[in-house]
């Protein structure tokens, strides 16, 4: 580690509020643990947690950097004591519990991930947080399968953007909202058979004609709120409907007479909380049913914008306009 600087830029939550309390600072690199790298960071996405983070509502898990960033990619520089299957000067893709917003990050061995031949550092950066969370939500927990029906709610978030590329690649059938025709329009170049502007259409109405009243097998909800019960009247026998966000409140009234008549699965889960051992469980899945679509250039993380490091609080503003398509990224 000797030719390693002993401070790094960062980024920092000075204290709960708006972008503009994105503040850079100088600190010290830190030391990776046991079973963790340091890599030189190149890339960092941006995620909505960042956002919430940053308003002071999703604190980091204990003992995780209180520096924002869940994802990144760069170069390992240094590996902790017991660290085996990785090596100084590996590029890798890797998710983190916080920490990403800087120059140089720890992120634990397991989580790190080869960058996939054909990926830049800006799209690797944009893979871990999204791709980790679709996989476990939408085919872990929600068993998407061939031939199934997919709603996907927020289809041209960065997880939208993800998910609708992912459904259509299993041989899925995806359907998606977003808040314009424009954005609609997108979900349906992204492989998407419909964009449903929610603002003009009830996804209900769309859906029920699109699958001539059969319903939806799959929905991917990071609105909760009001949709939880729309997503079960619209759900097909034996449907799964998985929540992974609460923008619409964490509070629903619904029909429980509709989970025994249908046969419905709703379930729900978030990915920071999890343990380095959970986590990686998830990383091996993705890295074997994953990363073979992204080599072969079948599915792509969708980059709306880039900003330098030190412009961090301009990518929350831009995400807090909900304007972008796909995923926004800092580079250092």
């Amino acid at each position: 580690m000797h030719d390693l600087p002993l401070e790094m830029q960062v980024v920092e939550i000075a204290a709960p509020g708006g972008p503009e309390q994105l503040k850079t600072a100088t600190r010290p690199v830190p030391k990776p643990g046991d079973e963790e790298v340091l890599v030189k960071v190149a890339a960092a996405g941006v995620n909505r947690p960042d956002v919430m983070q940053r308003q002071g509502r999703y604190p980091p898990p204990a003992g995780a950097s209180d520096l924002p960033g869940l994802e990144i990619a760069g170069e390992i520089v240094a590996l902790g004591p017991k660290v085996s299957r990785l090596s100084i000067g590996e590029k890798v893709t890797a998710l983190l519990p916080g920490g990403g917003y800087a120059a140089y990050a720890v992120a634990a061995a397991p989580l790190c991930l080869p960058i996939p031949d054909g990926i830049s550092m800006v799209e690797a950066a944009a893979i871990p947080e999204t791709y980790f969370t679709v996989w476990t939500n939408l085919f872990d927990r929600g068993r998407c399968k061939a031939g199934d029906i997919v709603l996907i709610h927020g289809g041209t978030s960065g997880i939208g953007t993800t998910a609708i590329q992912l459904a259509a690649a299993w041989g899925a059938s995806a359907f998606a909202t977003a808040g314009s025709d424009v954005k609609a329009r997108a979900c349906e170049r992204l492989g998407a058979i419909r964009g449903i502007n929610y603002h003009t259409e009830d996804f209900v109405e769309v859906m029920r004609a699109q699958t001539d009243g059969k319903g939806v097998d799959v929905t991917l909800d990071m609105v909760a709120g009001s949709y939880v019960a729309r997503n079960m009247d619209i759900a097909a026998l034996e449907g799964r409907i998985v929540v992974i966000s609460l923008l619409g409140g964490s509070k629903a009234e619904i029909n429980l007479g509709m989970i025994l008549t249908k046969r419905l699965t709703l379930t729900g889960s978030t990915l920071r909380a999890r343990t380095v051992a959970q986590k990686a469980e998830v990383a091996a899945a993705v890295r074997k049913n994953i990363w073979p679509l992204l080599a072969a250039g079948r599915v792509r993380p969708v980059i709306h914008a880039t900003f330098p490091l030190a412009q961090a609080s301009e990518a929350h503003r831009l995400m807090e306009t909900s304007n972008h398509i796909g995923k926004i990224v800092l580079t250092i």
